[in-house]
């Protein structure tokens, strides 16, 4: 009889692994079923396992409850039915569940402690060297950074034409020798001289992805997986309706037991050339099926947005579309959509050629903190030119940049801002940025003025005649904060008269 290898005691919301023998003949991608049912007390999940070559299949589980849990194991893929139980244990260590929307407008982790996003885009950095990709992580270890945007397909774009460390599936690519800066475009989307099966799967490929999800959880980084882009030249964003969907259950399948997965449905859905609404649509309804953790979802825009009405999105994703406004717009994005507004491209820190990569550090730290001081969550990019073409924004390696140094800083600010997150305070005066406590309860008596570009050398205040406040006054640029004492009733906040200040207010304890 077969035999099942499988974890017997595992973590809530750790990942259960069980490791199968299977049929190898024929085409085991599309040829076979696997699907494990797995129950303890009032919970039962039916999920789809994978094929991982060699002749081996697994089937991976993220438990939601702790206790005894058995499990079932059956498909077309072997003539045995393999069942076992194992343990989970208590949540240990940074273990917090997977990021959930929290009062509309925010995100927490499932035990609820209240998850504050700050993130980065790295498109293809794991798809680099072992050394930049070490690199990469070590850099991230020590940032502020709890979100990276990234790709499973390899990208193909300026900066980008060499090829990646693996491919997705079996086969061979094109011939790189031919691109060049001048004539890459004509390579866009273009499958010619590509021999790739896009029904065979490289496993490879995918452990990889598996292991970089796993380190990234281990430094507590939510891993926001861009599942579809335009930027290629190997045939993977025109593929047929039946490979996406053969790709899409196939990913599902190995990553969404992993508590720090989110789904990005696209980069830039607007600049696929063959790709509907019906599409993006069909891809949302087999997440939403087949990924029984219902890990949160988005979809990312370049020119227009996608309606983030719809039911399956959870957040908003997005790329600002004025060439000048980005983190202004997040109150009029939370009323229209009544989402957590996550602005993952808002411009990047850089000095490239194109304008939505030379923004200057002091510039993207204002619109980080922008758009917190405003209920939405920032995300940044960096884009420096240097003799190695490393780009941060795609390739990792080291941050160059001024403002990575100061998200260190704004997320000490955010942590101790209280449950469940700011929103807009509907009593700022028209020349200033002001937040209190999204509380519906009025618990807390919390506000954060920003005043960006603007220079007062002091601001006056009132809320009531009976609280006492504590007022500490913040330089965003150069990482202070400074204690201005206790007032009560009508009191004014002498500022120094520069760019860039913030005015924390709060009930004094």
């Amino acid at each position: 009889m077969n035999t099942c290898k499988y974890d017997k005691c595992v973590e809530r919301w750790g990942t259960f692994e069980a490791e199968m023998p299977g049929k190898s003949e024929g085409n085991p991608f599309t040829d076979y079923t696997i699907q494990g049912t797995f129950s303890c007390g009032a919970e039962t999940k039916t999920v789809d396992g994978f094929y991982d070559g060699e002749g081996i299949y697994r089937i991976r589980f993220m438990p939601s409850f702790e206790g005894e849990y058995t499990f079932k194991v059956q498909g077309s893929f072997s003539e045995d039915v393999f069942t076992g139980s194992f343990k989970v244990m208590q949540a240990s260590g940074d273990n917090h569940g997977p990021v959930r929307v929290s009062h509309t407008y925010h995100l927490a982790y499932e035990d609820g402690k209240p998850y504050y996003s700050i993130g980065t885009t790295c498109y293809v950095w794991e798809l680099q060297s072992r050394e930049l990709q070490k690199k990469t992580l070590e850099t991230l270890a020590d940032s502020a950074f709890n979100k990276i945007r990234f790709c499973i397909f390899p990208k193909h774009y300026d900066y980008n034409l060499g090829e990646p460390a693996s491919y997705p599936y079996e086969g061979t690519p094109m011939d790189s020798s031919v691109l060049t800066p001048e004539n890459f475009k004509e390579y866009d989307g273009c499958p010619k001289g590509n021999d790739f099966d896009y029904k065979r799967f490289n496993v490879k490929h995918f452990q990889h992805i598996d292991e970089c999800i796993k380190k990234l959880m281990e430094l507590g980084i939510q891993a926001d997986l861009i599942v579809m882009h335009p930027y290629d030249r190997w045939g993977f964003s025109e593929m047929e309706p039946e490979c996406d969907d053969l790709y899409w259950k196939y990913l599902i399948a190995r990553v969404s037991a992993y508590r720090n997965v989110w789904w990005s449905l696209a980069n830039e859905y607007d600049l696929f050339p063959k790709k509907t609404t019906a599409d993006w649509e069909r891809y949302a309804d087999i997440v939403c099926e087949k990924d029984v953790y219902q890990h949160l979802r988005s979809i990312h825009n370049c020119r227009p947005f996608y309606d983030y009405s719809r039911p399956w999105i959870t957040h908003c994703s997005i790329q600002r579309q004025d060439l000048y406004k980005s983190s202004e717009l997040v109150n009029e994005w939370r009323e229209r959509y009544k989402k957590p507004v996550i602005l993952d491209e808002i411009a990047y820190e850089g000095n490239i050629q194109h304008g939505w990569g030379n923004i200057s550090g002091k510039e993207m730290t204002r619109r980080f903190w922008e758009a917190f001081s405003r209920g939405g969550y920032p995300g940044h990019g960096e884009t420096f030119m240097n003799e190695d073409n490393i780009l941060w924004w795609s390739h990792g390696g080291e941050l160059r940049g001024e403002s990575p140094e100061r998200f260190k800083f704004l997320k000490k600010i955010m942590d101790e801002t209280p449950a469940p997150g700011l929103r807009p305070w509907e009593k700022a005066m028209w020349d200033e940025t002001a937040a209190t406590v999204d509380d519906c309860l009025g618990v807390h008596k919390y506000y954060l003025f920003y005043y960006s570009f603007m220079c007062p050398s002091f601001r006056e205040y009132y809320f009531d005649d009976d609280t006492e406040y504590q007022v500490e006054v913040i330089d965003t640029w150069n990482m202070t904060i400074e204690n201005r004492g206790r007032f009560k009733g009508k009191f004014k906040v002498e500022m120094p008269g520069r760019e860039y200040m913030a005015v924390r207010i709060q009930e004094a304890k």
